[in-house]
C-alpha cells in the first residue's frame, strides 16, 4: 500500500490542539474528515508531534497509508479547498515503504515568541506579551542548561510508564528589535515541555528564580518545581527533520 507524506501548517488559535478529541474541533479531526471526503475512505494518520490547544505549526508532517496511488496536486488542491485556510497543505508526496511521520523523525524544532508590548493587534495570537522587563542575558544562560540528554520530568505532565528523557540539540534565545525568540530542537518532546522551559526562563529573567536554582530543578524531576507554564499561543512547531 502506498504511503503518503503531507507537510502542512496551521493556525492553532481556534483548535483544541492537534489530536482528535470527542466533541472537540481539532486539527487531526478536520484533516482526517477532509481526507475521507476526497479519497472516499476513512484515513488514520500518524503525526510528527501532537501540539496543544492554541499552539501553531509551520512545518508539521503527517503520513498515512492508502490502497491506491494518489494524484498529489489534485489531492492538495482539494484539501486546501475543504480546510478553509486555518490548515494549509504545503506539499504531498508518496514516500518509501516504512516511512512514518512520527517514528521516522530525527528531530523537531519549536519557536516561542515573547514581546514587551503590543504593537500590532494582528499578531496577538502568536506572541506572549509581558509588561515588565526581563534580563535577557540570564534567560540566554538558563537556556544552555537544557542542552544534552536529561530527564525532563520537571517540565512535563505526568505520563505513567513513559520516559521523559530527551536529547536537546539546540536551546537558545535570540534578541530581536521588539521580540525575544526561543529556539529549541530535540529528538522528541513530552507534553508541555517547551512551554515549561520557556516559563522557567521567564521566571529567571524576571527575578522570580535565581539561575543557580536551575540545575537542581532539572535534577529533582519534580513538576511542582516549575511555577510558570508559558501560554500556548506564542509557540509554533517550526520544523521536523528526517534522517
Amino acid at each position: 500500500m502506498p504511503i503518503v507524506r503531507v507537510d502542512l501548517s496551521y493556525d492553532g488559535t481556534d483548535f483544541r490542539g492537534y489530536a482528535r478529541q470527542d466533541g472537540q474541533r481539532t486539527v487531526q479531526g478536520e484533516l482526517e474528515e477532509a481526507l475521507s471526503v476526497v479519497l472516499g475512505h476513512q484515513v488514520a494518520i500518524s503525526v510528527a508531534g501532537r501540539t496543544d490547544a492554541g499552539v501553531h505549526a509551520r512545518g508539521q508532517v503527517v503520513s498515512f497509508q492508502t490502497p491506491d496511488a494518489v494524484d498529489a496536486r489534485r489531492l492538495m488542491r482539494s484539501l486546501n479547498g475543504l480546510l478553509g485556510g486555518e490548515v494549509v497543505i504545503r506539499s504531498i508526496s508518496e514516500v518509501d515503504k516504512g516511512f512514518n511521520a512520527r517514528f521516522s523523525a530525527r528531530s523537531r524544532t519549536y519557536r516561542y515568541l515573547i514581546g514587551s508590548s503590543p504593537t500590532d493587534p494582528l499578531k496577538r495570537h502568536y506572541i506572549w506579551y509581558v509588561d515588565h522587563p526581563l534580563d535577557r542575558q540570564l534567560m540566554r544562560a538558563t537556556a544552555t542548561h537544557f542542552l544534552g540528554e536529561h530527564d525532563f520530568s520537571s517540565f512535563c505532565r505526568a505520563a505513567p510508564g513513559k520516559s521523559n528523557t530527551r536529547r536537546v540539540e539546540r536551546s537558545e534565545w535570540i534578541d530581536g528589535a521588539e521580540l525575544l525568540e526561543f529556539w529549541i530542537s530535540a529528538n522528541a518532546f513530552c507534553h508541555q515541555m517547551v512551554r515549561s522551559l520557556v516559563g522557567l526562563c521567564y521566571d529567571v529573567g524576571r527575578g522570580f528564580l535565581s539561575i543557580d536554582q536551575v540545575p537542581a530543578i532539572i535534577e529533582e524531576r519534580d513538576r511542582s518545581g516549575v511555577a510558570t507554564v508559558a501560554p500556548p499561543h506564542g509557540l509554533t512547531l517550526w520544523q521536523v527533520d528526517y534522517a
